[in-house]
């Protein structure tokens, strides 16, 4: 009995000492299952992100700048509205370009029928002050050379890259093109204002390709949040009389409003050297908002961005660019039309990669 206690005993002994050499291994195991499980996890969490930001890419509004012929109900609009006749617009083409060249007011440079019809669209088929506003681009071009030629892509694309503009994927209410200049976002020790005014006539250029935004027209957002004394400082009066020639006199562009948003007291001292250059039928054009709310009066926010308290994802303007016009070769071949070689840029880009 005593033999059988003592071997009990004893394997009990030597059961425990086998359980003690083997409980720091099933302890090492343990440990590292459960640091396999956390990395698991932590993959699949990635996994999961990286595919909902795939899935966010892929559903996300893409932009379009369509330059094909407008539809039937867009051109029965432009004749109700704008008084484009399909039937007589090609004499009417025809009829600007012998008044520009027969009374010789400007040099000539683009004469092409489309690039004409755009004025015609921005005056509503007035041949008088279509060959007026043609005569104006043409002076304006002469006088300011630096806002259209030898224009430096690399430093486009800097700006695009900034969150100073934007053009929205949608349009407004009405049809109209939206575009959107956040002033306080410009550092002007990083970009002039001769390369901004210089960016803004390459944004409009690429617009206006679309015939929608030719026959319907644009509306101009200003937030002027950020806005400083050092911005006005560099308005000089010429500054001014040039931005509002392109906004208002010089331009194949229908402006059909512009909203300030956010005024201040620095922004009316900025307005007084701007308003002696403002022709007196644009101004009923120009509207002013301390605050969200007026602007959604004359804008339906259902069509604005988050940005603005509406109800579209903000996009920025590299994807604009990237969706709308740098992968579109339609649009990059009338842009080097209008001296703006993207096509070679785009290649000289590619081989420095």
């Amino acid at each position: 009995m005593e033999f059988l206690f003592n071997f009990r005993a004893f394997c009990l002994f030597s059961l425990s000492s086998r359980c003690l050499q083997v409980l720091p291994f099933l302890v090492f195991r343990l440990q590292c299952l459960s640091f396999l499980q956390d990395v698991t996890l932590h993959q699949v969490a990635l996994s999961m992100a990286e595919n909902e930001v795939e899935h966010e890419k892929q559903n996300r509004i893409k932009a379009k700048v369509n330059i094909e012929e407008p539809s039937e109900e867009l051109l029965e609009w432009a004749k109700n509205n704008i008084n484009e006749d399909p039937d007589t617009r090609d004499l009417l083409i025809s009829e600007l370009k012998d008044m520009i060249y027969e009374r010789g007011e400007c040099t000539p440079s683009r004469m092409d029928d489309e690039f004409i019809l755009g004025f015609l669209r921005a005056r509503h088929f007035n041949l008088r002050i279509a060959h007026r506003l043609y005569v104006n681009h043409s002076i304006l071009k002469e006088e300011a050379p630096q806002y259209f030629d030898d224009v430096n892509l690399d430093r486009m694309v800097e700006i695009v890259k900034e969150p100073i503009f934007n053009v929205p994927p949608n349009r407004d209410h009405l049809g109209r093109r939206m575009l959107i200049f956040r002033i306080g976002e410009w550092r002007p020790s990083e970009f002039t204002p001769t390369e901004l005014l210089q960016f803004v006539v390459f944004l409009t250029q690429i617009t206006l390709l679309e015939p929608q935004t030719q026959i319907k027209g644009a509306i101009l957002l200003v937030d002027l949040s950020g806005l400083s004394l050092e911005m006005v400082w560099y308005l000089t009066p010429t500054l001014a009389r040039h931005v509002v020639n392109l906004a208002a006199s010089s331009f194949p562009v229908r402006l059909e409003a512009v909203h300030f948003l956010y005024t201040s007291w620095i922004f009316d001292t900025a307005y007084n050297i701007f308003k002696v250059f403002i022709p007196e039928r644009f101004r009923d054009r120009i509207h002013f908002h301390n605050n969200l709310d007026t602007l959604y009066d004359d804008v339906d926010p259902k069509y604005l961005p988050n940005s603005l308290g509406g109800a579209i994802d903000d996009y920025t303007l590299e994807d604009w660019m990237n969706d709308a016009v740098l992968c579109n070769k339609k649009v990059i071949d009338v842009l080097g039309k209008a001296g703006y070689p993207l096509k070679e840029f785009l290649a000289r880009r590619n081989n420095n990669k």
